[in-house]
Order: C-alpha cells, then sequence, then structure tokens
C-alpha cells in the first residue's frame, strides 16, 4: 500500500474513516481480501510471494492494520525479512496497540523502510523504522505515504484535503471514498516529491492513482468503523487484462 488518508474520531457518526491505495507491480501474485483459512477471524488481502498483508482486520480481536513502504532506493536490502510480517503477526494475535508497537520496536531496524499503523476500536498509533518512535495518535486527518506520517507531498495532501471535505457529509459511503481515491493527476513538476529516482518516475509516482505500462494502482480499500463498533472493508481491484474493476464489501460487527 502506497498511499492513504484516515480521519480518526472526526466525524459524528464514525470512529475511524480510512482510504487507501496499493501500488505495485502488476505482475506481482496478490490474493484480494478474503477471511483466512488459517485464521477465519482474519479479513485481508495476502501478498503472495513475501508473504503477510498491508492491510486488514481481525473481527474477533477487534484489532487492524495497515502498511506502507518508506521510499528509500538507496538503502534497499535483499535480505530483510518480509514486512508484511508486521501487519500479519498483529493481526494473528491478541495485542494492544501499544503492547504491540513495544514488542515490534527493538527489531525494526532488522526491516526495510515502512510505516504501520495499528488500531483496535478505541486505541490508534503508528510507528516507523526512520523515525524509532511510538504515537499514539491523536483525532485528527492523517495522510500517509512512503514517507513519515503527515510528509506534505502532494498525493497525501490532495487526498486529505479530499477526506476533510467528505467528513461534512453525514453519512459517508464506500462509493465516495472510492471516487476521491481515483485520481490518476500527478504533483505539478514544482511539487513533485524527490526520494532518489529519475524524475519523469517521481512524476509518475507523485499521482494519488497511478497508471503506467508495469506498476501502478492495483486495489483500493477502504475501513470504515461507526461509533456502534459496526465496520465496513470494502476493496476495488483494478483488472489490467479486462479494465473492469471488482468490487467487494463485507459488513462486520466489532462490538
Amino acid at each position: 500500500m502506497c498511499l492513504l488518508a484516515f480521519a480518526w474520531k472526526q466525524h459524528p457518526h464514525y470512529k475511524l474513516i480510512l482510504a487507501s491505495n496499493r501500488d505495485e507491480f502488476y505482475k506481482r501474485r496478490s490474493a484480494s481480501a478474503a477471511f483466512w483459512e488459517e485464521a477465519p477471524a482474519v479479513l485481508a488481502g495476502k501478498d503472495l510471494e513475501a508473504g503477510g498483508t498491508w492491510m486488514g482486520l481481525n473481527k474477533d480481536l477487534k484489532q487492524w492494520t495497515a502498511l506502507t513502504n518508506y521510499r528509500d532506493p538507496q538503502n534497499i536490502r535483499p535480505d530483510a525479512p518480509s514486512r508484511g510480517q508486521l501487519t500479519s503477526r498483529y493481526l494473528l494475535h491478541d495485542y494492544s496497540p501499544q503492547q504491540y508497537l513495544e514488542e515490534v520496536l527493538p527489531a525494526i531496524d532488522q526491516y526495510n523502510g515502512f510505516n504501520l499503523l495499528v488500531g483496535n476500536t478505541e486505541t490508534m498509533m503508528y510507528v516507523s523504522n526512520y523515525e524509532n518512535r511510538l504515537r499514539v495518535l491523536a483525532p485528527g486527518v492523517y495522510g500517509l505515504s512512503n514517507h513519515l506520517l503527515d510528509t506534505p507531498w502532494y498525493k497525501v495532501t490532495t487526498l486529505k484535503q479530499k477526506l476533510a471535505q467528505a467528513l461534512a457529509s453525514d453519512h459517508i459511503t464506500v462509493a465516495s471514498l472510492f471516487d476521491i481515491l481515483h485520481d490518476p493527476m500527478p504533483a505539478p513538476d514544482a511539487a513533485v516529491q524527490q526520494t532518489g529516482l529519475k524524475f519523469e518516475l517521481e512524476k509518475m509516482l507523485s499521482a494519488p492513482f497511478i497508471i503506467s505500462p508495469n506498476y501502478g494502482t492495483c486495489c483500493s480499500s477502504v475501513l470504515l468503523i461507526d461509533n456502534e463498533n459496526q465496520a465496513v472493508f470494502a476493496e476495488r481491484w483494478y483488472n489490467t487484462a479486462t479494465k473492469t474493476p471488482e468490487t467487494q464489501v463485507f459488513s462486520i460487527d466489532l462490538a
């Protein structure tokens, strides 16, 4: 997952409103969101090559998590463990967000760069191994891509602004969140982020919704948790062969 924006305790009816895009090479094998056979309470997609997931929840433990990579092409270690383990381990075990991140913190330098969000129905926390401190998130609207939380990249600020506008509506719909995620407009040249790649590639990656011949936004995900702890998890895959989006929506009781 490479871009997400979320509102935490900012709406009269919803504790959490999260909208995200996962960007990946089209040829990389992944499975869409489903309840895992080996852990029937876990609802998440799967990376079929490295293992783990980019986003998911556990309906029994009332836990959810999301992950993005931190883009630092000069410091990639091919022998590092999969970052997807960080999310799947949280979903598979009964931790509070604080307990889990305290356990993860001593070993975070083993991984290539990442940003990790973990939460339950009451608490939300964030850690990055490019910051090395745990953050309990106060109510607010946040954005995250392939740098630290709320780094003001064009795609981050654009999606945050659109989400903030959506909060004015009394009723938030899955369709409206998918709409704001589907924004293929790249940043103006002067606003393109710089992470050590060639400018043309940085420009392509600056769009909230990435389209290119071999790499781009493969799926969009939405998670809503209302004040009664009723959740909606929705996922839309963009099939590069048929060009027809495939959407599935799950309603989950987290009470």
